[in-house]
């Protein structure tokens, strides 16, 4: 059972456990981004659902330390607060064994 499957009855990626974690597509960055692009994500949607769930939880963008690894949170975690999320409450963590995005949600 995932978090949001113990809310609402969905069957979505995210655990009912006090972190989530959800993988981006890595054919996000194939193309031009835009608002609309970075929200058809399952993994965006899912990651903010959650977050805007549970009071006082924070999102951490996961990634690899390849510059263009960074660059790459570094974007998303721009378009996540142009599109309402609290820049307070999201950060960036570089880790080695990263092999793509990873959105974290925790309390």
């Amino acid at each position: 059972m995932n978090f949001l499957n113990c809310l609402a009855g969905g069957a979505l990626l995210l655990s009912c456990t006090a972190a989530a974690a959800a993988q981006l597509a890595p054919e996000l960055w194939d193309r031009p981004r835009s608002a609309a692009a970075v929200m058809a994500q399952d993994a965006v949607r899912q990651s903010v659902a959650a977050h805007q769930a549970r009071t006082g939880s924070r999102m951490v963008i996961v990634h690899g330390v390849r510059q263009e690894a960074q660059l790459q949170a570094e974007e998303l975690r721009a378009w996540l607060v142009a599109l309402a999320v609290d820049s307070a409450r999201l950060s960036l963590r570089a880790d080695p064994a990263a092999t793509g995005l990873r959105i974290e949600v925790s309390e």
